[in-house]
């Protein structure tokens, strides 16, 4: 009976092992996906930035708003981690202003075609025309798809941050300190829709 109740109790502290050494190589692995795409998160915003700030340097937009444009992508390269959020919202909403705006895109759009009815006039003219507006609209694409990227890689981020926070808040994790020294995520909470309005609307 004596046996019986020792080998149980064994059997029982080495399940007990194995069930603490999944819950904390689990945990683990959710910090290490966290700092995974943290770091595809700050590396789509770099790349956010790096369009934005081509836009802003093209010569395609009036003045002020390239100045605009371009105080915004350097505040939000040059913020701290505390700050980030806020300085890279500032950047959506000048991009928001400024591919966001229907009137810009129809004005693009006129543009266009005022050239193509130009085309016979003068034809080198015309061809230099074409290229700035291929390579504004390419611009626009880029920067349009960079602001995606970042919409994605952001709400990816935010669920695994709230997973591993969640997973650190158990009592198991707390009482026996299962997460170690990593850090607690934070979530990463900005304005990331540029709401990017078709031509002709």
């Amino acid at each position: 009976m004596t046996w019986t109740i020792i080998v149980l109790a064994v059997l029982a502290l080495v399940l007990w092992g194995f069930y603490v050494s999944w819950r904390a190589s689990r945990l683990d692995r959710l910090h290490n996906r966290t700092e995974a795409t943290r770091t595809a998160l700050d590396l789509a915003l770099v790349r956010r930035a790096s369009a934005a700030s081509d836009l802003a340097s093209s010569g395609q937009l009036d003045p002020a708003t390239s100045l605009l444009l371009a105080d915004a992508v350097r505040r939000a390269r040059q913020a701290d981690q505390t700050d980030r959020d806020l300085a890279e919202s500032d950047l959506t909403r000048a991009l928001r202003a400024t591919v966001g705006d229907p009137e810009y895109r129809k004005e693009l759009a006129a543009a266009a075609d005022d050239r193509a009815a130009d085309k016979a006039a003068d034809k080198a003219a015309d061809r230099a025309a074409d290229g700035a507006d291929d390579g504004v609209a390419e611009l626009i694409a880029e920067v349009e798809d960079a602001a995606h990227r970042v919409f994605i890689a952001r709400k990816f981020y935010n669920d695994v941050a709230g997973r591993t926070i969640d997973a650190r808040r158990r009592p198991l994790a707390r009482v026996l300190r299962l997460s170690g020294s990593a850090q607690q995520p934070a979530f990463f909470d900005m304005d990331d829709e540029i709401e990017v309005s078709p031509p002709g609307e």
